[in-house]
C-alpha cells in the first residue's frame, strides 16, 4: 500500500533533489554539459548583493507569516469549532481563497492592491480628501514602495490558511467535552480554559503546523513576487530565494548557480526547524520538570 507513496517521493522529491545538490557544484547553462567547479558557486553567492537581499526577504517574509498565518488559522478554529447557523458558511469562506489556483490568486490581488482604482485603496481613501485617508496620510504604496510591498506579499499569505485551518478546526472538535464540562462546572474562565485545556491539547498538533509551515514558507512567495510585484520595487525589494533561483536559471540560464542557491534555501530550512524542534523539546522538558 505504501508503495505508489514511496515511489512518487524518490521521483518527484529525492531524485530532484539530489540532481540539484550535485549540480549546485557545476557550472550547467542547460544547453552544454555539466563542469564541475567545486564550492565556487557558493563562494560566488556568499559575495552576490542580490542573492544576499533575496535571503534577508525570504527570512523577514518566514518570521512574520508563519506566526501571523498559524495564529488566524488557530483562532478562526476555536471561533468557528462549535454548530451556529452562519458557522458553515464562515468555514467555506475561510477554506476558499486556497482553493483559488494560485496564478488567480495573484492576478486577484494585483487588481486589489492597484494604487488607482483597486479596492483596498478605494476603503482606504473613504472619508478622506484629495486622495488621502482619513487620517490625512496618502494609502499603502503597495507596489511601488519597498516596505508596503512586503507587506503586501505577507498580506497574501495570509489568506490561503485553508489547510491549516481545517486541521485545527478537526482537532479541536476531536477533544473530549468532558474536561470543558468539568472546567465549566469549576467556573473556569475562557482564558483559563484556553491556557489549561484547549492549548495543552492541540499543542502537538500546533507544532507539527509551525514546523511544516516553516518548511513551505518560502515557497509561498513565490508566486506572489512573481505575478504581483515581479520581484520589486527596485531595489529587489520582493525578490525571494525562489524567485531568484528561478530567474537565474531560466531567464540567465545560470542553473548551477541556481541550484547552489536552492542548497542554501533547503539548508537554511532545515536548519531552521531543527532550531524549532529543539528550542519546543527544551520547553516540554521544562514543563515537565
Amino acid at each position: 500500500m505504501l508503495a505508489p507513496y514511496l515511489l512518487g517521493l524518490t521521483v518527484l522529491v529525492l531524485a530532484p533533489f539530489a540532481v540539484t545538490v550535485v549540480l549546485a557544484f557545476t557550472e550547467y547553462d542547460l544547453i552544454r554539459p555539466p563542469r564541475w567547479i567545486g564550492t565556487d558557486n557558493f563562494t560566488a553567492l556568499a559575495e552576490d548583493p542580490i542573492f544576499r537581499t533575496a535571503l534577508v526577504n525570504s527570512l523577514l517574509f518566514a518570521a512574520v507569516a508563519v506566526p501571523l498565518r498559524l495564529t488566524i488559522a488557530l483562532s478562526l478554529a476555536l471561533l468557528l469549532h462549535r454548530r451556529s447557523r452562519f458557522a458553515g458558511t464562515a468555514r467555506t469562506a475561510a477554506v476558499l481563497p486556497s482553493a483559488v489556483p494560485e496564478i488567480a490568486y495573484g492576478l486577484l490581488w494585483l487588481w486589489l492592491l492597484n494604487p488607482l482604482y483597486g479596492p483596498i485603496s478605494q476603503v482606504l481613501r473613504a472619508g478622506g480628501q484629495n486622495g488621502l485617508t482619513v487620517f490625512g496620510r496618502t494609502p499603502p504604496q503597495w507596489l511601488t514602495d519597498p516596505v508596503d510591498a512586503r507587506a503586501a506579499i505577507i498580506l497574501m499569505s495570509l489568506f490561503t490558511i485553508g489547510e491549516t485551518f481545517v486541521i485545527l478546526l478537526a482537532v479541536r472538535r476531536s477533544l473530549p467535552p468532558d474536561v470543558y464540562e468539568l472546567a465549566a462546572l469549576e467556573d473556569a474562565t475562557g482564558w483559563d480554559v484556553l491556557r489549561r485545556i484547549t492549548w495543552p491539547l492541540m499543542r502537538p498538533v500546533l507544532v507539527l503546523l509551525l514546523i511544516r509551515d516553516a518548511i513551505l514558507s518560502l515557497q509561498f512567495s513565490f508566486l506572489p513576487a512573481l505575478v504581483v510585484t515581479d520581484g520589486g520595487p527596485p531595489p529587489y525589494a520582493t525578490t525571494y530565494i525562489p524567485l531568484f533561483s528561478y530567474r537565474t536559471a531560466f531567464e540567465y540560464l545560470r542553473y548551477g548557480y541556481a541550484a547552489a542557491a536552492t542548497a542554501v534555501m533547503l539548508a537554511l530550512t532545515v536548519a531552521a526547524v531543527a532550531l524549532q524542534w529543539r528550542l519546543l523539546r527544551r520547553h516540554e522538558a521544562l514543563r515537565d520538570r
